[in-house]
């Protein structure tokens, strides 16, 4: 059994996808976690394919049960693009007709190490033997059940391999690409030219519309694609203590510090209950009253509350103090007293060699090597101890090098020990050094913190039955009120406020700064969910939301509202361009400047390749317009990035010719190296997708 088990530990099988990892699944016992479809019984369907809600559900409950710590809609996004994935790659494995052999399946099977380098299939040079796994399974069918869903994996995996290995091949760089290469690095164009920059404009001369918007994105669709959306907005009615309910738990608090008077029925008897000032145990009283248990830690000044820290850490031993709030608590505190350097401060340069546990080493060195440098910059520290701060920064190998070797505090023991016991065994000031696994430390002990240990009763400050009680009734009542009343107005009557609009797509678990409210998000993508459509929701610690459907977008577009930011500037400039141009006129490269009042410039040794025009920045189409005008040919305007150009080609010099182009063509292979990556994000942007997980719970 013990390799079944192996065996399902890698049942998902991680395909080496084009610049994308592509998980192959298994279909394991019919496990559901329940939920049903709106109006079908598909969760989607690509290309005509359609994908069952229950298999779907079965491959997310086997992700949640995976250990990978997801939630259900997380888990659900990840085997949806696992889906999507496979059915458009074996569709086009199926149009190439593309087979697999045992011994290629043996091959991806035994790149599992479960199976590859399992002893059971290993024969006595320990080399893997096909024939002893072949009757292991045969003895075992109930494993051999378990091999042939493993098999499903591991030939669409073969599959990937083929098919990736046929797309890189078809991938190549001509020599007429490596000449264009060539000729772009090296041909230069001398120009003159004048710009009229779009930032002479204010863009408060200038106005888009949220219409030219939504034009502009129709017309760039795949570039701000984008999933049907809700825009939501809402009213929090949080469900938090009462001034009241505050006031009621400072009493209760103080109480304690005094005895009381209690009846004991065994007695018949008043009997008489030491307060927390003269409680015997402390630690006994703590556990027993507080809804925080007692914490033997010795706690630094700055770790204590800001308004009571003096107090709190000049306690004598035995005395009380308090009440006081912290946080969301009332307290009352015992001290039992300081101790000195509970907490330290250093800082270190890590001179580390070949083998020890660094990543990021400056340079290669010998243990004896780093010892010897060690050494040297301890030297130079003793000598001059304020060159410690760029020492560390030219020469420590670790992270802190950054902050002159400043670790900031830490406590006793979270430093290996080596390191831990020459800061906490020496005074501050003192420098030296250390070897641990990471290699030699040159230790300086910055600071030290002295402690103090508190037993503290802190019950915490929550709303009543009462409060929670009025904070539903208000809740109610407005989403009552509010299916037949303006949302805003309603609102601003009650005295609460609504937040602003929060956009979602339907896959989304997150709501605004609530955190994971997958509910609300589900409830504005049901079917009965219209504009203005109003519901409550009880939120766990923190209250009710009463939220309202602003507006549905089914455009498939990027809302206008997140799209303003990248588009508004483009469609600015396309206006600013043609007021510009307006005013570029004359027959000559003087006459426009001075029409448009500016002025000639001139661009020398300008290349294809690095078409930057001074101070401007990079501006390739002007450039290209410079090198095909014909000598003294002057340009119409050209819209550039940075504004609107005219140019006169003054001289354009051609490279000498080259016999062969190979070197050029080498850096674009170079360059063009990942363009099989994008074979997948290409079949899905020409696939037919209809998604529908948003209308199903998991």
């Amino acid at each position: 059994m013990a390799v079944l088990a192996k065996i399902r530990k890698r049942s998902a099988l991680l395909i080496g996808a084009i610049a994308l990892a592509l998980f192959a699944f298994i279909i394991q016992d019919l496990i559901g976690k329940g939920g049903l479809g709106k109006n079908t019984k598909d969760i989607g369907t690509i290309d005509g394919k359609d994908i069952s809600f229950e298999d779907f559900r079965v491959k997310v409950s086997n992700v949640e049960k995976s250990g990978q710590g997801i939630t259900s809609t997380q888990a659900a996004n990840q085997v949806w693009d696992q889906e999507v994935s496979v059915a458009l790659l074996t569709s086009q494995f199926d149009k190439l007709g593309l087979r697999v052999g045992e011994k290629h399946l043996v091959e991806v099977l035994k790149a599992d190490e479960n199976i590859g380098k399992n002893p059971l299939f290993l024969n006595a040079a320990g080399l893997f033997d096909l024939a002893k796994f072949k009757d292991y399974f045969k003895a075992n069918p109930e494993q051999a059940a378990v091999l042939q869903e493993r098999e499903k994996s591991a030939e669409l995996n073969a599959k990937f391999q083929i098919y990736s290995t046929l797309v890189k091949s078809g991938l190549y760089t001509t020599e007429a690409e490596g000449k264009l290469k060539y000729e772009m690095e090296a041909n230069k164009v001398n120009f003159a030219y004048v710009a009229g920059l779009y930032s002479t404009i204010k863009d408060s001369q200038v106005k888009v519309t949220d219409a030219e918007i939504v034009d502009f994105m129709k017309k760039n669709e795949k570039k701000y694609k984008a999933d049907e959306s809700r825009e939501i907005e809402y009213v929090l009615i949080e469900d938090k203590a009462s001034k009241e309910d505050e006031a009621d738990v400072k009493a209760k608090i103080t109480a304690l510090l005094s005895g009381s008077v209690v009846y004991n029925q065994k007695t018949a008897k008043n009997d008489t209950v030491a307060g927390f000032r003269t409680a015997p145990n402390a630690i006994d009283f703590v556990n027993s009253n507080s809804d925080v248990p007692y914490d033997s830690t010795y706690i630094a000044k700055k770790n204590l509350p800001a308004v009571d820290a003096d107090q709190l850490f000049n306690l004598a031993p035995g005395a009380v103090y308090g009440p006081y709030k912290f946080g969301n608590y009332y307290c009352i505190s015992k001290s039992f007293g300081k101790k000195a350097g509970v907490n330290a401060k250093a800082s270190h340069i890590l001179i580390s060699y070949e083998g020890t546990q660094v990543p990021n080493k400056r340079e290669k060195r010998t243990k004896e090597q780093a010892l010897a440098k060690a050494q040297a910059i301890l030297a130079q520290v003793n000598t001059n101890p304020d060159s410690f701060m760029m020492l560390a920064f030219s020469n420590s190998d670790d992270s802190s090098a950054q902050q002159g070797g400043d670790l900031g505090y830490f406590g006793p023991n979270q430093m290996v020990k080596p390191f831990n016991d020459f800061v906490f065994g020496n005074a501050i000031g003192k420098v030296g050094l250390v070897e641990t696994p990471f290699g030699f430390h040159i230790i300086r002990i910055t600071d030290k913190q002295d402690g103090i240990r508190l037993a503290t009763v802190a019950q915490k400050i929550e709303p009543s039955e009462a409060t929670s009680d009025k904070v539903f009734t208000q809740a109610t009542q407005f989403e009552m009120d509010a299916a037949s009343k303006d949302f805003a107005k309603l609102a601003k009557d009650m005295k609460l406020t609504v937040a602003a609009p929060v956009t979602v797509t339907g896959m989304e678990e997150n709501f605004a700064s609530l955190g994971n409210q997958r509910a609300i998000v589900r409830w504005a993508f049901e079917d009965d969910s219209k504009v203005g459509s109003i519901k409550r929701f009880e939120l766990a610690n923190i209250g009710h939301v009463i939220a309202r459907v602003k507006s549905i977008d089914k455009s498939g577009l990027v809302p206008v509202t997140q799209a303003r930011a990248y588009v508004e500037p483009i469609l600015k400039n396309k206006k600013k361009a043609e007021l510009i141009k307006a005013k570029m006129t004359g027959s000559s490269l003087e006459a426009i400047a001075k029409a448009a009042g500016s002025k000639v410039e001139q661009a020398a040794n300008v290349t294809m390749e690095n078409p930057v025009l001074g101070l401007v920045g990079a501006e390739p189409k002007v450039v290209g317009n410079a090198f095909a005008l014909a000598a003294n040919k002057v340009s119409a305007p050209i819209e550039g990035v940075t504004g609107v150009y005219v140019v006169k080609n003054v001289s354009t010099v051609k490279a000498p010719a080259l016999k062969n182009h190979a070197a050029y063509v080498a850096k674009l292979k170079q360059q063009t190296a990942g363009d099989a990556g994008r074979i997948l994000p290409a079949l899905k942007a020409n696939a037919t997708i209809e998604d529908n997980r948003s209308k199903f719970n998991y």
